[in-house]
């Protein structure tokens, strides 16, 4: 039998916000299918409440995800909520809520599960034509004000530029779109920003950590452990143990499987990393199955459901 685990729902894709209905049949079925993305094996991982130390959901959009949660407070396991609130333009967030729906989403969960519940995000930070440094200055100020008082952390990123989010933005510049041009700024001026964005948040009670990216950091701006152990245990009311376990050089995130799947966000955003082709994306989320045990699944998987982390032996 496996230890109890924290579950990621999802740094991979937008369950919240799309698959609540598949969310709901895992949770009443007590398990979920994950594909593994770099061996494409998939393997089990109960959601029985016995299993799970507690859920770390991500999301742009939570008000369709409202029944989820009361389901999972309702079973006693703690969970936190890392909501990403940017405000892009359209041209790089194509289908995102609002900044003021977002903020009003914050205000209604902290009054519903208390404060320390929902951890604001933003992620990532891109340096572009249409969101140069005083861009986000200015709107990361409106964000904190908003915030103040009902968040104690932002958490920020700079855009890496992988291959797929390069393509995507070139693509803009290519297109013409509205002068478009992007760029990745040097080391300094990233921690320039860094420091401008610490101190407004400080101004806020906000507190600013960056996310696996412990070359940029400066004084004051700690490194994010988006899988919080801590976090979850001040809301559990109990201790939640659970080892540092990166998935990625530079991340302090505790151990935890994700049940996400890559390419199933149908959001847009340009700079997306989660995402190689947005059409695509927008297929899996058009023609997902609700009742099938894994999201993304290219056939019908029927492996029963069992302890978490077992692989499945032959799986497709």
């Amino acid at each position: 039998m496996t230890a109890p685990l924290i579950v990621s729902a999802s740094y991979r894709t937008d369950i919240p916000a799309f698959y609540g209905r598949w969310f709901a049949e895992r949770l009443k079925a007590g398990g979920v299918l994950v594909r593994n993305p770099y061996g494409n094996k998939p393997y089990r991982v109960s959601l029985a409440p016995e299993d799970v130390l507690g859920f770390v959901f991500w999301s742009r959009n939570f008000r369709p995800f409202l029944d989820n949660l009361a389901a999972v407070d309702r079973q006693g396991t703690p969970f936190v909520l890392q909501m990403t609130i940017t405000g892009y333009p359209r041209l790089l967030e194509t289908s995102t809520i609002a900044m003021d729906e977002a903020v009003a989403q914050v205000e209604h969960l902290v009054a519903a599960y208390g404060p320390g519940r929902v951890v604001w995000r933003y992620d990532p930070i891109v340096f572009s034509s249409v969101t140069g440094p005083q861009d986000h200055l200015a709107r990361f100020a409106a964000l904190a004000q908003a915030l103040a008082g009902m968040v104690d952390e932002c958490v920020v990123s700079f855009a890496t530029a992988y291959a797929k989010t390069k393509r995507r933005l070139d693509g803009l510049v290519a297109a013409g779109a509205d002068g478009f041009d992007w760029r990745d700024p040097p080391a300094d001026e990233k921690q320039a920003l860094l420091i401008r964005l610490r101190d407004i948040g400080a101004d806020h009670g906000i507190r600013l950590t960056l996310c696996a990216q412990p070359d940029l950091l400066v004084e004051g701006v700690a490194g994010a452990r988006c899988i919080d152990a801590d976090r979850l245990s001040a809301v559990a009311g109990h201790p939640v143990q659970a080892p540092e376990r990166g998935n990625r050089p530079g991340c302090l995130c505790a151990q935890s499987r994700d049940i996400g799947a890559y390419d199933t966000c149908p959001h847009g955003c340009v700079y997306c990393y989660a995402v190689r082709d947005a059409k695509k994306a927008k297929r899996a989320y058009a023609d997902h199955d609700p009742s099938d045990p894994m999201l993304g699944a290219s056939a019908p998987i029927t492996i029963g459901l069992g302890n978490t982390g077992r692989r499945v032996p032959g799986g497709a």
